[in-house]
């Protein structure tokens, strides 16, 4: 056989395997998409997982996707899921601020690394929390609280969702930032210290904006003031810390992940597909109802220069608080 017939035998055999390869390639996504969600059904971070993921499901040309929660281990369980998946952009973290910046610092081995495991899709948006009383506590507002908190003697407890949650921190920060001295009682989950509160067994706790307000509408609970650096669209009337006490932050952010190692064009996929979803007037609403404040503007890298930020900062607030897990 000659070399040039040779080389056209060859070529043409290379053509018919390639051929069907390239014809073979299917379109992200080609199948349901699934949400992990490191918390239980029923949280901030579930409900607004829900609405994320229909609405990013009707972006992609209405594509199946699915919550699934994996609560354990304050979300390391959910999330460490994700960071040993797949790396198809099947399987992706929708996750919150406690369990990606607060757990690596909190944990001696939370099993996975936050920034090397995972790429940034989209920042969702970010939900404060609310220093609430019961009705019966003597203040009626933030500056009578601090009023009393800083008298001598005062020894008042607050609740929270347990040791080195967000909640439990937020309590750590104020005492630092504004010289008082609450005392922390930990509680297996919100629920259960949001309901001693109601009771009157303790008088305060940090609580999400979607937890409580319910509560607070009813006037079963009383809003003293937010942790984000503003006040709250759903609480306007309510002032935020950090107006009577300068560089107070803690809100609780909503983000998505998507495993390292992703392809780059199914990643790029996701992230335009989630601030198409952000942009919407229907999923924004249906947020603003739930007390998030959506950010559709924020780039990936801003949402991973956020993380950073963060994981340096809540390192430094448990380290003072003595607060650790095995």
């Amino acid at each position: 056989m000659s070399f040039r017939a040779f080389a056209l035998l060859a070529f043409t055999a290379a053509a018919t395997l390639v051929q069907p390869a390239s014809a073979s390639a299917e379109p992200y996504p080609s199948r349901p998409v699934t949400l992990v969600v490191p918390q239980a059904a029923g949280g901030t971070n579930d409900i607004v997982g829900r609405f994320v993921g229909q609405k990013l499901g009707e972006v992609m040309n209405n594509a199946s996707v699915v919550v699934d929660n994996r609560p354990g281990a304050g979300g390391n369980i959910g999330t460490q899921l994700v960071a040993k998946g797949p790396k198809d952009g099947y399987t992706l973290l929708m996750t919150i601020s406690s369990s990606q910046a607060i757990n690596p610092a909190l944990y001696k081995n939370p099993g996975f690394d936050p920034v090397k495991d995972f790429k940034p899709v989209g920042l969702v948006g970010a939900v404060p929390n609310v220093l609430l009383v019961n009705p019966s506590f003597p203040a009626k507002n933030f500056a009578e609280f601090l009023k009393l908190a800083r008298q001598k003697g005062a020894n008042y407890q607050y609740a929270s969702a347990g040791n080195g949650t967000l909640n439990h921190l937020l309590g750590e920060m104020l005492n630092s930032m504004a010289g008082i001295s609450l005392q922390h009682v930990p509680y297996k989950g919100v629920a259960p210290a949001l309901n001693d509160v109601l009771g009157g067994q303790l008088p305060i706790v940090f609580a999400s904006l979607p937890s409580a307000l319910a509560h607070i509408k009813a006037g079963k609970l009383r809003a003293l003031a937010v942790s984000g650096e503003k006040r709250s669209p759903v609480l306007p009337d309510v002032p935020a810390i950090a107006e009577a006490v300068p560089g107070y932050n803690g809100t609780l952010w909503i983000g998505l992940f998507a495993p390292a190692g992703v392809p780059a064009d199914v990643l790029a996929t996701l992230q335009d597909a989630t601030r198409k979803a952000l942009a919407s007037k229907d999923l924004r609403d249906k947020l603003d109802q739930q007390g998030v404040e959506i950010a559709p503007d924020t780039t990936p890298d801003q949402f991973a220069k956020l993380l950073q930020d963060d994981l340096a900062k809540w390192a430094r607030i448990v380290k003072a608080s003595g607060a650790a897990v095995d």
